[in-house]
């Protein structure tokens, strides 16, 4: 009699943490997001003076080969080809007097321009 080896999978951990307050952030986006979002997304688009810039949006279709991430205020969604420029990340949702934004703590950043915009890996 033979056994039959099952091979589980553990999951995967996120590419990108979400603090309380960044999902927060995408629980309102949603809420005030047009009737064809279906989610938010996070990419990494060559801008700036370093080469690469965060860049949060509504995504109206699913693209199969992001990465998705289910949040209590709905989906999330990074861009594929830019997984490898996030992988470790944390995302938060920072607002002061002054300014307000997604704040991001990025492993694999090695460089940023002097206003903040960009980064290089």
């Amino acid at each position: 009699m033979t056994t039959t080896e099952v091979k589980t999978r553990r999951p995967r951990p996120a590419a990108v943490i979400l603090t309380p307050s960044a999902e927060a952030r995408v629980t309102h986006l949603m809420e005030t997001a047009p009737a064809e979002a279906i989610g938010v997304k996070l990419s990494t688009p060559r801008r700036g003076c370093s080469g690469l810039a965060y860049s949060v949006d509504y995504v109206t279709q699913a693209d199969p080969l992001d990465e998705r991430i289910e949040t209590p205020g709905g989906l999330f969604f990074i861009d594929s080809a830019s997984v490898l420029y996030l992988i470790g990340s944390t995302m938060d949702w920072q607002e002061d007097d002054f300014t307000a934004g997604f704040v991001f703590q990025n492993p694999n950043a090695k460089g940023a321009c002097g206003c903040g915009e960009s980064f290089t890996v």
